[in-house]
């Protein structure tokens, strides 16, 4: 069976990643990890490292110390703040993974979950119902590492067998850790400022679609393509994943059935200019058609979710 490991793990997703995997398989058969001295919202029994992923000796150290089987590596620079570092970004990025690779390769490491997002895509991608194989040509340097990630991916797959498997994250929204700096996050503050402050200013245009999900669902997808037999997959590069879609001014309309005095203002930034290049509807029927996945949380449901996890 052996341990898992959670690279990243004070991100938004690995707080809530080492949570279920906590419950799921017991804290003592789960190791958090992340380049931050402190673990967020530490969970009982599980065990915390300071880990660098670069620094590759440390990594197979770990491995070979906690007999590490299963690799969920989350450490990476989201879309708005890599903008601001592109070399520190494309590092992180392409060599963290190639560090993981190399060592699943070596046979130290069984399976490894890598997340990919739709910042693959660009702005010559079909926005509608946007297809899991098409025209991927991302304008961020995010999206480019991810892109190349999800090559890198599927070539170790095919040619050493390693098993590596991997989603397109939509936008992700929670409210038990903060958003690490992605062209989405407004998604998640809107709901904080609805609860605490009353107003909103958003750095998007009020009617730009993204594709969205919430947090209970993404860790559920995650866990779901990780215990699924390697066979009965069809895409060894990365799943298409999808939960919902919506625009601004839709979220500030649900916000409003609760806070009737709810204010939303907009002044864009850069990261509308990132936005308008994201496709506006996921297909992800091969995920639904490879594992029977099944988003549950729409937008009412999500907003009921979110204000009562923040009130």
């Amino acid at each position: 069976m052996g341990n898992k490991l959670v690279i990243g793990s004070s991100g938004q997703i690995g707080v809530e990643l080492i949570e279920q995997l906590s419950k799921i398989h017991g804290p003592n058969n789960v190791i958090a990890s992340d380049i931050k001295p402190r673990l967020k919202n530490k969970i009982k029994g599980v065990e915390y490292l300071t880990l660098d992923v670069l620094d590759k000796p440390k990594l197979l150290e770990v491995i070979k110390k906690y007999k590490i089987k299963e690799v969920y590596l989350l450490a990476a620079l989201l879309s708005a703040v890599a903008e601001k570092n592109i070399q520190f970004a494309w590092d992180l990025n392409m060599q963290g993974l190639f560090n993981v690779l190399d060592l699943a390769k070596e046979k130290y490491i069984n399976k490894i979950f890598w997340p990919s997002s739709i910042a693959v895509f660009g702005p010559t991608s079909p926005k509608l119902n946007t297809p899991q194989t098409t025209i991927l040509e991302p304008t961020t340097v995010y999206g480019i590492s991810k892109m190349a990630g999800e090559r890198w991916c599927e070539y170790y797959f095919l040619k050493f067998g390693v098993d590596v498997r991997s989603l397109r994250y939509p936008g992700i929204i929670s409210y038990k850790s903060p958003p690490g700096g992605g062209t989405t996050d407004y998604a998640v503050e809107i709901f904080h400022a609805a609860v605490n402050k009353g107003n909103y200013k958003c750095f998007i245009e009020k009617d730009i679609t993204l594709p969205m999900i919430y947090m209970d669902d993404a860790i559920r997808a995650t866990i779901e393509l990780m215990n699924i037999d390697r066979k009965d997959l069809t895409i060894n590069s990365s799943y298409n994943l999808s939960g919902m879609s919506f625009a601004p001014n839709e979220i500030a309309n649900e916000l409003k059935k609760h806070y009737p005095n709810f204010k939303m203002t907009y002044e864009k930034d850069f990261r509308n200019d990132i936005a308008v290049t994201w496709p506006s509807v996921i297909d992800d029927s091969l995920a639904r058609k490879d594992w029977n996945w099944n988003h549950e949380y729409d937008l009412r449901k999500t907003t009921i979710e979110m204000l009562k996890g923040i009130s």
